[in-house]
């Protein structure tokens, strides 16, 4: 198998790396997340609600997060954090569907019920089919060759 444990990343939580956050990345993602929400508004006011809707569900700080985490941590990580998005977005698709389907006939509880179980379910299942598929952390950077690149 390509993904040995031992070449996975570390999941940790480090309170300290906070003092190494700096003002000028705190800046960035604010100006990006103010930028699309900014976007959102005007395209409420030209084509209405909905079509505004579409563009608050983007997530407004992923563009800094990710120019943030490719500076910081390499293309890989960024590359990993793109692809996270991606699957999640994917599943709250999925929530939103549900959600929708289930609010009509059962209520708001049960809606809320399978709707974060489906979520969970295509979230989950896709971060393991894409792990399954060879992609992740031990991925070759663009440009780099090795066994495993994908040209």
């Amino acid at each position: 198998m390509r993904h040995p444990a031992a070449e996975r990343p570390e999941v940790s939580v480090r309170p300290s790396r906070l003092r190494d956050i700096r003002l000028r990345d705190i800046l960035l993602r604010f100006v990006f997340g103010a930028a699309v929400s900014a976007v959102a508004g005007a395209v409420s006011l030209v084509w209405g609600p909905r079509a505004g809707g579409l563009f608050l569900a983007f997530p407004a700080i992923l563009l800094a997060a990710l120019t943030l985490v490719a500076k910081e941590e390499g293309l890989p990580s960024a590359r990993d954090d793109a692809r996270g998005a991606a699957i999640g977005s994917v599943g709250m698709l999925a929530f939103a569907i549900v959600c929708a389907l289930v609010a009509r006939h059962d209520g708001g509880l049960a809606a809320l019920g399978a709707a974060t179980a489906a979520w969970a379910f295509v979230s989950i299942g896709g971060y393991l089919l894409v792990r399954r598929m060879g992609f992740g952390a031990d991925e070759p950077a663009p440009g780099d060759s090795g066994p495993s690149s994908r040209t």
